[in-house]
């Protein structure tokens, strides 16, 4: 993935602290190369933001103790030669050092014409610096350096919080390529060589052993085995290869060995295509622009404008030039609310943190917050509606239950118990939880194909599939077949029809309630899967779903998504393989299932750690808490400066009243106060929810 596209997006996407801090940055960011050193940009900017906050947070003391607006304040007097010079020192690191990323942003925001955040903070701490320098060096007037040291530590604290919040840039592409294995074996006449990946052209022969992931797409031309295909087609059952069959890379290999003809290798690949789509649906996600951004925006305007008005009206009434730029400095710093930098960055910090405590990992804030829109969940089946392994569903006994069900069950399984079959496994796994003991098998023998066979206690026992009866000309009785999406497996002994064990992927018991509440809150739910209709409609009709779409390849998720999308549906993905994560990337929140693969997980918005559906309903309902709070934080932090900022500019000073800058201080410390106190309010409010 070219990391320009994705950071830039990223920096739109994971709000405007990022996006302000990384200002600057954005270009080499972009081309901080692939993977880790993204991640790495990501820390070392949060590590320089704590680094910048601790040290200004150090100067902090001295710079208020020395100023003699807190003096007077709190009743002090120090005074002793050369503490003006040593005020200015300690304030010029504080601005320069404490200040940076403020001014690095200023100048990329101004570069791209959006004055936002930045913009207003570095205008802020630029006039009281200048000012308050002006004023050691003899320029009548009290010094603001108290105001510039307080306003550089709560926004370098707002912006490390919020930085912290976000988890960090995408590793997708590292996780989907490290999908393959790193070298082939390829079959060199007689020998076998092993060989980079990169090394691998159309048409070499190569060698897949048993466990081993598939190197590249191709053709099976010796051998058969079943793969695990699930995190790349959605299948959750493993699908047999044998000659003639496609192969696809990055598919895993269970416990036979294939000689495979190389077909597509690098970016013709399957994998590769999914990587683009990704790509692509990134590029295009994110335009949304942080409300405190814009609010920053404004009244950076307001604060430029009424200061210059200030200063030109103050001269205009015929003032001293001192009283006037007073005026001016006093209305320019005050408008910068310390409220504003934290409004958003406190409440995301307690929301992602009790998000996380609930299941549920945030990485994108935008797409959290917008949560509360969504219209339409589409979910994937296997893994996410349901358990992704088989679970035996029933064990009956045929032929007049002459052996009884724990009978079959023990037998079954006793023939299965080497297999790594997923159909084995479920069964060996239904004995186990039923306590029974396995006996020993013996002169074990699989029937290509169609199941195994051995003698255990002296019978000869049979497992085998629906095919197996049919070449035999055995009748399938009807009981076997329900209209339930089930694999049945046979049980012959003796060469009689014993009874039959029937299979299926579950679905989870908590997907029932999870559809329920979601219709309740009136949130239509549908479900795409890989899977065969069959099996969809089942699972489908069980659960009550709004509508549902099988056998569905990747490409088709994103149509899918597309099509609900351009009728005006808010949707939300949820899935757990990497053929989701096209899917996952193009809705309006992607949200991962945490045992699913890594790369849904970076693709996607949002990771349910516990993979439960009805997690996805706390989402929305916390979504909807933390979008209130920040809109009354908002409120509240701009509130504040309707009313500090005609006062600062002398409406009242006929009638005596100029809002002193110490005032302004005192009035900025409340608002601060109230939002934080309001932020933490939120923790009720979502405790309240669950």
């Amino acid at each position: 993935m070219n990391h320009t596209s994705h950071t830039m997006a990223e920096h739109q996407h994971h709000g405007h602290s990022q996006h302000h801090a990384e200002g600057a940055t954005s270009h080499e960011h972009s081309h901080a190369g692939h993977g880790h050193m993204g991640h790495d940009h990501h820390r070392m900017m949060i590590e320089d933001f704590r680094k910048r906050f601790w040290l200004s947070l150090i100067l902090t003391l001295p710079i208020l103790l020395l100023s003699d607006m807190i003096q007077q304040w709190i009743g002090l007097d120090i005074e002793f030669r050369g503490e003006g010079a040593i005020l200015f020192v300690l304030s010029t690191v504080a601005f320069f050092y404490g200040g940076w990323p403020f001014l690095k942003g200023l100048t990329s925001e101004l570069k791209n014409k959006a004055p936002g955040m930045m913009t207003l903070i570095a205008l802020a701490i630029s006039v009281a610096y200048i000012f308050s320098s002006a004023v050691v060096f003899g320029f009548p007037g009290k010094d603001f350096f108290w105001e510039l040291i307080t306003l550089i530590d709560i926004m370098l604290l707002g912006h490390w919080i919020e930085m912290k919040s976000v988890l960090g840039a995408s590793r997708a592409l590292e996780l989907l390529v490290s999908m393959m294995p790193s070298e082939a074996h390829r079959v060199i006449g007689d020998r076998i060589e092993d060989i980079k990946l990169e090394q691998l052209n159309a048409g070499d022969l190569i060698v897949i052993k048993p466990g081993e992931k598939v190197p590249a797409d191709g053709t099976v031309e010796e051998g058969e085995s079943y793969l695990n295909e699930s995190m790349l087609t959605g299948e959750s059952k493993p699908v047999k290869k044998g000659v003639g069959n496609q192969v696809i890379g990055g598919s895993i290999n269970g416990n036979g060995s294939l000689r495979v003809k190389v077909v597509h290798t690098g970016k013709d690949s399957y994998l590769t295509k999914v990587i683009n789509l990704v790509q692509e649906a990134q590029k295009a996600k994110s335009k949304s622009q942080h409300l405190a951004d814009r609010a920053a925006k404004w009244l950076a305007y307001v604060a430029l404008s009424v200061g210059i008005a200030t200063l030109v009206t103050w001269l205009a009434l015929g003032e001293s030039l001192n009283f006037s730029i007073e005026r001016m400095v006093t209305v320019m710093v005050i408008s910068c609310p310390h409220a504003l930098g934290l409004a958003v960055p406190l409440v995301v910090a307690i929301s992602t943190a009790l998000s996380a405590q609930n299941g549920l990992l945030i990485r994108n804030r935008t797409a959290f917050e917008n949560s509360r829109l969504i219209t339409t969940m589409v979910f994937d089946k296997t893994g996410t509606l349901t358990q992704g392994i088989f679970g035996v569903t029933r064990v009956e006994s045929l032929n007049n239950g002459s052996f009884d069900r724990s009978l079959l069950l023990r037998y079954a399984a006793a023939l299965e118990q080497t297999s790594e079959h997923p159909i084995a496994v479920g069964i060996v796994k239904k004995a186990k939880e039923e306590g029974l003991t396995l006996p020993k098998s013996e002169k074990f023998n699989a029937i290509t194909g169609k199941g195994v066979e051995a003698s255990i206690e002296g019978r000869d026992v049979k497992v085998v599939s629906p095919g197996y009866l049919r070449d035999k000309g055995i009748e399938i009785p009807n009981a076997a077949f329900s209209d339930a999406a089930e694999t049945v497996v046979f049980i012959l002994i003796d060469q009689k029809l014993a009874g039959f064990v029937a299979l299926a992927d579950e679905i989870r018991p908590e997907s029932y309630e999870a559809v329920k509440r979601f219709k309740k809150h009136g949130i239509k739910v549908e479900m795409a899967t890989g899977d065969n209709e069959k099996v969809a409609k089942a699972v489908a009709d069980k659960l009550g779903l709004s509508g549902y779409y099988a056998e569905v390849l990747p490409h088709q998720k994103v149509e899918i998504v597309k099509k609900l999308q351009e009728k005006g549906e808010y949707v939300s993905m949820t899935g757990d393989g990497v053929n989701d994560a096209p899917a996952l990337a193009q809705a309006d929140v992607g949200i991962a299932v945490g045992s699913g693969t890594d790369v849904a997980a970076e693709t996607a918005d949002i990771i349910l750690v516990n993979s439960n559906p009805s997690d996805i309903l706390k989402l929305i309902l916390f979504g909807r808490a933390t979008y209130r709070k920040m809109m009354q934080n908002l409120f509240w932090a701009t509130g504040y400066n309707v009313i500090a900022i005609p006062l600062a500019a002398g409406v009242l000073y006929k009638m005596d009243f100029v809002l002193d800058p110490a005032v302004g201080a005192v009035f900025m410390s409340l608002s601060t106060i109230i939002v934080a106190i309001n932020a933490q309010m939120l923790k009720r409010k979502i405790e309240s929810k669950l």
